[in-house]
Parts: structure tokens; sequence; C-alpha cells
């Protein structure tokens, strides 16, 4: 069934999805990135720091030779001459610790900015259960990293060791130089295989990272039940948001209606559109639509305002015009004055409220 569910699987992930799961701390780490920054750190400590930290604690162990004779060796004097040189170690070694500590961090953070999870850091049976830790070291996933650390550990080694082979002769004549040069050649050999193995650990953390975001991908595609089912969600059932303009719409019809009894003329086709007016001279700047409509609309304007005897007039070019040209509570446009201001007129005179 799983098989089943995981092949209707056959749509991208939305960026909906992929933000919940970045939320809930569902991402694909790349746990070569940090090994890759954390060996460019090791190279640029070999390269920038190892001479100066060789230096320091060179200093340290030679004070130890010079004056050995005169270190107390009771067990008080000892300790304390322990911790002080412990604390001397740790603050010329410090430098590279926090280097390590913070390419750590940028290697977390550089793949996918912060992320505050509760839920990942959240305490969990499974976490804590040895069958649970059983079956995941065992799984697909945990082969597939034991056999990939075997692969980079294989090819790490032949590339250093490629490259160590040739310089064992060198390693010969160390007796032979003063421990300065031979320090200095161990140096530069440490640093060309820290750089070729960094080389390598670049190829493999690329195409790591390639591989966890493909994978992450592919674990987070959605079936397209599951993708309308966000549509849904996140703009509105189809047929709910169509209900609600149904609903809408008629009452806007509903309020359009109760306004055609304060009109002062209709506007007709005669029957295709119906648009119906109202103007009062004393307040109005020029006549405003109190209601349009077409067909059955248009005729059911037209009986409402029979019922309320409101004057007719068939005017089919201006019926048309004022249809599609102005909305509900507009006033009509300049264009429309003229034509608008006659039949204003004209239904005046008819009621006697203006002059011949």
């Amino acid at each position: 069934m799983a098989e089943e569910d995981d092949s209707q699987k056959t749509e991208e992930p939305t960026p909906r999805k992929l933000s919940k799961a970045r939320d809930e701390g569902q991402v694909a780490p790349s746990q070569e990135i940090k090994h890759w920054m954390i060996l460019m750190g090791g190279a640029g400590m070999l390269l920038f720091l190892a001479p100066a930290i060789a230096r320091d604690i060179t200093a340290i162990c030679r004070r130890f030779v010079q004056g050995s004779y005169a270190i107390p060796t009771d067990m008080e004097h000892m300790r304390l001459l322990f911790s002080d040189v412990a604390l001397q170690v740790f603050i010329i070694l410090s430098p590279a610790f926090g280097l390590f500590i913070v390419l750590a961090l940028i290697a977390n953070v550089g793949q996918f900015g912060l992320i505050w999870s509760v839920k990942k850091v959240s305490p969990k049976p499974s976490k804590i259960s040895p069958l649970s830790g059983v079956k995941r070291l065992f799984s697909s996933q945990g082969v597939m990293e034991f056999v990939k650390g075997i692969l980079k550990l294989t090819l790490v080694s032949l590339v250093a060791f490629g490259l160590a082979i040739p310089m064992l002769s060198d390693l010969q004549m160390l007796p032979a130089i003063s421990p300065g040069e031979a320090l200095h050649r161990i140096h530069e050999i440490a640093i060309l295989m820290a750089v070729a193995s960094f080389g390598v650990m670049t190829v493999v953390a690329a195409l790591d990272y390639i591989f966890q975001r493909s994978t992450f991908m592919k674990q987070m595609r959605m079936s397209k039940n599951e993708v309308k089912d966000e549509h849904k969600q996140t703009d509105g059932d189809p047929q709910v948001k169509a209900r609600i303009r149904q609903i809408r719409a008629e009452r806007a019809r509903q309020r359009m209606m109760a306004a055609v009894p304060k009109a002062d003329v209709i506007i007709t086709n005669p029957t295709h559109f119906a648009v119906a007016l109202e103007y009062k001279m004393e307040s109005m700047p020029a006549p405003i639509v109190v209601a349009k409509g077409q067909d059955h609309m248009a005729l059911k304007i037209r009986e409402i305002a029979e019922e309320n005897e409101i004057t007719i007039v068939e005017n089919p070019p201006l019926a048309r015009a004022l249809y599609g040209s102005v909305e509900i509570d507009q006033e009509i446009p300049p264009e429309h004055f003229k034509a608008v201001a006659e039949v204003i007129g004209y239904v005046m005179r008819l009621k006697g409220k203006l002059q011949n």
C-alpha cells in the first residue's frame, strides 16, 4: 500500500509544503558539507596557525627541558603545574577550536539558514529506544551512509597515500637534518596532503549536496489529491467560494431592486437593457445609476417601475451605453450628459415639474 501511495506522488512539492517542512525542521542537510568545511579549517590551520601554535608549545616544552631540575615533584606542585600547562595549551589551541566551531555553524546555517524547530528537538520515545536505533542503523539510509563513508575514506586514503609514497625518501633524510628543517619539511608535507584531501572532499561534498537535495525533494513529492487539498486550504474550496459569490450577487441584486422605486426614469433598449436613473436637481450634480439589468433582469426592473409608476423611456443607444460604462451608484459620465438631460427634461415636463 505504501509503494502504491508513493507511486501516486508525482507532483513537485509546493512552496507551502516545503515551508511547513522547514518549520518542522525537515531539511536535507549534507554532512559532507560540514566535513568539507572542517577540513578546510584544518588546512587553513596547518597553513596559517600551525607554525605559531608549534612555536608557542615549543616554548612551553623548552621551559621544562631547561629548568627540569628546579621543578618540585610533590603532588600539590605537580597538580598546579599540570593545571597551568593545560590552561596555556588551551589558550594556544583556542583559535583553532574557535575556527572549527565557526566553520561548523557556517556549514549548517549556510545550507538552510537559521532554523528554530521545537518539534525537531522535542523528546520522543523512538529517539531513545534501542530497537529504533538498531532499525535506523540497518535501514536503507543507514546502509547508504555507511557505504558512502567507506567510499569517501577509501578515496581520500588513495589520494593521500598516492602523494605520501613519493615522499618516503624525504623521511629517510630527516635524521640527517636539523630539527627545525625536519619540522618545516613535515609541515610542507602535511599541507600538501591536506590540500589534496580538501580537493577530493570538495567533489564529494558537491555530489552529496546534490544527492541529498534530490532525495529530499523526492520524499516531499505530493499526489494530485494532496495538491488539490492544499489549494482548498489556502484558496478555499471552489464550491464554497462559488456559493459565496452567488450569495453576494443575489444580495447585490436584491439591494439594486430595492433601489428601483426611488428612480426618476428607466431608460430601456427596450427589451434587452434597462437602466434606472435617479436625479435630484437640488442635491445631485448629475444623475446616478441606481439599477441596471439585461434580459430577465431588465424585465424585472421594468415591472417594478410600472408598479411604482416610474416613467420608462425607450432609447436603445443610450441604454446600451449607460449599461456598459456606468456602475451601480455611480454618476453618469460627462459624454452622456446631453442625452440624459434630454430624457430627464422630457420626464419632468411629463410630470409638470419643468416648463416647456
